[in-house]
């Protein structure tokens, strides 16, 4: 599991490549985002579309992600779930809790 991390507009957009499940991408996923926010990001946006593969435990990461940032009064947003993973959002109606977007330009957009 890679993640690379650049700015765009203010906003933080993490790239994870590969595979989060449990011992490998879930911690890599919590590291980069925790990073993030140290470096005084408040917004972030996770392109997932070169993620292969998606257990409960990265699940359970982007869950855990997604308050971390809220309860810091930030935004996190997902762009291009691949459809593996868009299944799996959408079986834990986790689509009802993340706005997820397909276009990038859109979804920057969305954090003003």
């Amino acid at each position: 599991m890679k993640i690379t991390a650049r700015h765009q507009a203010g906003i933080t957009v993490l790239e994870p490549k590969g595979k989060i499940t449990i011992g490998m991408g879930d911690v890599a996923l919590r590291d980069s985002v925790r990073e993030a926010l140290e470096a005084g990001s408040r917004d972030i946006l996770i392109d997932l579309h070169e993620v292969s593969t998606i257990d409960s435990s990265g699940i359970g990461e982007l869950v855990s992600a997604y308050t971390t940032v809220t309860n810091r009064g930030g935004k996190l947003k997902l762009l291009r779930l691949p459809p593996k993973v868009e299944d799996i959002l959408q079986i834990t109606q986790l689509l009802t809790v993340f706005e997820v977007f397909d276009d990038e330009s859109e979804a920057v957009e969305s954090f003003a």
